[in-house]
């Protein structure tokens, strides 16, 4: 059965047209519940028992495993942020100066600084592949660029599911067949991605995933998740949380010291990543996605937004062909008459909510969207058009 919109579970006003999660997500009503309870937890803190720092972390740990098809909650490590996530790879990555890191023009600047350092610490160098300069199939072409770029020099290729700031859809599949001939790691940034586009650990096998929680995971900020596969089983976390060590659950042998860690990625968690606040919010999240589906989501979002990319097309502006983009979020490249601060100030005085990246408006839908949000903006770019 095709999803409905679910505008009843959001409180946004009628006025306001909201086509920018992929900026910050808002809340529905039974995250707001649950950070009322955290809220609530933390007034009573004698009411806080040792459980309540490991069972919803597993709980949400469990969850975070399921939206990503992997077999073991264990590979999962909750984190503040995706620049921690990275910066954590990064600390576990050698490399040689004859060694390339294949990067994406235009990677967010969060995620490039550390690959940047890792580069130089290293003498190696970083290899961009741009985006084609042609007018169509420019995801088509990209893939292919992105897999003849991949050679016996490349020891990691780091890239998103999407392209951030335009939803260009890239073939992890045969990227990561490739990247495997050659022995290199491949670290995936799912932050515009996963909750919103069906992902499988177990059909892509990166070494890494990481992902900010506060877009398509409708976390609170501050929150992320880490999925690490056995390149990183042995590796050196960038901090020493007392959580992460084996049986820091027995309070009573806290100072008896040991040298193990808890199993797998569990020594990559970051320090306080039990925040009853955060962790009860994200479980709420989590369930309602995986009620949802990001199969139902990605498919909901296609439905309200495929008339919409027709009249844009109609209106001049340039949009990637569906089958190399995402339907949750892609980009719009304005006409030439346009100008980027007109559009601003219309869209601005219509409360029409979008992101401007480069070249490009991205726009960025869910499910509290429909149909009619798309119209307004269609209305509002036929006006402006109409002047010109």
């Amino acid at each position: 059965m095709a999803l409905k919109h679910q505008k009843h579970l959001f409180d946004l006003p009628e006025h306001v047209t909201y086509l920018n999660i992929a900026s910050q997500s808002p809340a529905f009503n039974s995250i707001h519940q649950a950070g009322l309870e955290g809220l609530m937890q933390k007034r009573k803190p004698y009411l806080i028992t040792g459980s309540d720092y490991f069972e919803p972390v597993k709980t949400l740990k469990s969850l975070f495993a399921n939206l990503i098809k992997a077999s073991d909650y264990n590979r999962i490590a909750l984190i503040p942020s995706a620049s921690y996530g990275i910066a954590t790879v990064t600390n576990n990555i050698v490399l040689k100066p004859t060694d390339e890191i294949l990067i994406i023009d235009q990677k967010f600047p969060s995620n490039y600084y550390s690959w940047k350092k890792l580069a130089d610490k290293y003498q190696a160098k970083i290899r961009v592949i741009k985006a084609p300069n042609q007018s169509n199939d420019i995801g088509k072409q990209w893939n292919l660029d992105i897999i003849n770029a991949i050679n016996s020099n490349t020891a990691v290729v780091t890239m998103g599911h999407i392209h951030w700031s335009n939803g260009t859809l890239f073939d992890l599949k045969t990227i990561q067949q490739k990247i495997k001939q050659h022995n290199g790691l491949f670290i995936i940034d799912g932050s515009q991605s996963i909750g919103a586009l069906p992902f499988s650990v177990k059909e892509l096998q990166p070494d890494a995933l990481i992902c900010a929680g506060y877009k398509w995971l409708f976390g609170p900020y501050g929150c992320g998740y880490a999925y690490f596969g056995k390149a990183f089983d042995n590796g050196n976390p960038i901090e020493e949380n007392w959580i992460n060590r084996l049986d820091s659950h027995d309070f009573s042998e806290l100072t008896n010291y040991k040298q193990q860690y808890r199993p797998l990625a569990n020594r990559y968690c970051a320090g306080e990543s039990a925040a009853f606040l955060n962790v009860k919010m994200q479980i709420a999240a989590l369930q309602q996605i995986l009620d949802w589906t990001p199969e139902a989501i990605q498919e909901y979002c296609k439905n309200i937004s495929l008339e919409a990319v027709q009249q844009l097309k109609a209106l001049g502006f340039t949009i990637e062909n569906n089958e190399y983009r995402s339907h949750h979020l892609f980009g719009i490249k304005l006409p030439k008459n346009l100008d980027i601060n007109t559009v601003k100030n219309a869209l601005a005085k219509q409360n029409i909510y979008v992101s401007y990246r480069g070249n490009y408006i991205r726009l960025s839908c869910h499910v509290y969207n429909t149909a009619k949000d798309f119209k307004t903006l269609i209305s509002t770019f036929s006006t402006l058009i109409n002047h010109n």
